[in-house]
């Protein structure tokens, strides 16, 4: 019999530590990992750098269908290319951030890449996390997460993040940014932020990341045996 393919799904709002947590997690189980928030960023910047307005659904999708988005592993990220060039860094940036909701809310830009994200979920046991993954794009995952963290929390770990990469941005000019990047993820009318019934939530807010891998690890363990 031939063994079936496992999904993972993991949603939650901004900075919830659902990219880092879901590499780590797919590299102990030797499953692929695909991020579908650096898709979305990927398209933003592709639409920015060919100055197409963020609104402008049919040109954004018409520069869509000719744009080839990929990954390579990597550490401590994975690599992000847009048609063999490498944006890792460049779709992380503040501008992008603050944009990504405005294309990620265009319906055929979500369609065109959930049909890409399931052609890759087809191919293998796969982790993938986004905002929508256990409601629309992997609806029948075998196991769904739904990180969630306080406002403070997330903003903390972006603040971080960011001097890290050598941005200067205001603890309080994160929050705000978060603040309105959950309401907009929440509130848009195609596929928004929620929690699919049978995902099992769990709070990082006071976790590590090995805390919360380890929380994840134990749950897809009881759900596959």
């Amino acid at each position: 019999m031939e063994k079936q393919n496992i999904q993972v799904a993991i949603d939650g709002p901004a900075s919830a530590g659902k990219s880092t947590v879901a590499k780590l997690v797919a590299t102990s189980f030797g499953y692929i990992y695909c991020d579908t928030g650096a898709m979305y960023r990927a398209v933003t910047l592709q639409a920015m750098h060919n100055k197409i307005a963020l609104t402008d659904e049919s040109k954004i999708l018409t520069m869509l269908k000719q744009t080839k988005i990929s990954f390579k592993p990597g550490e401590p990220v994975q690599h992000v290319f847009v048609n063999d060039s490498e944006v890792t860094e460049d779709i992380r940036q503040p501008k992008i951030t603050n944009s990504v909701s405005t294309v990620a809310s265009l319906p055929s830009i979500r369609t065109e890449l959930v049909e890409r994200q399931r052609e890759i979920a087809a191919k293998s046991s796969i982790v993938m996390d986004g905002r929508d993954i256990g409601t629309a794009v992997l609806p029948n995952a075998q196991v769904k997460i739904f990180l969630i963290a306080s406002v403070d929390e997330r903003a903390e770990r972006r603040y971080k993040e960011n001097i890290a990469k050598g941005i200067n941005t205001p603890l309080s000019q994160l929050k705000d940014e978060i603040e309105t990047r959950d309401r907009k993820d929440s509130t848009r009318k195609t596929s928004p932020l929620t929690k699919a019934g049978d995902a099992i939530e769990v709070d990082t807010t006071s976790m590590t990341i090995e805390q919360v891998v380890k929380e994840i690890t134990k749950i897809i363990n009881l759900k596959i045996k």
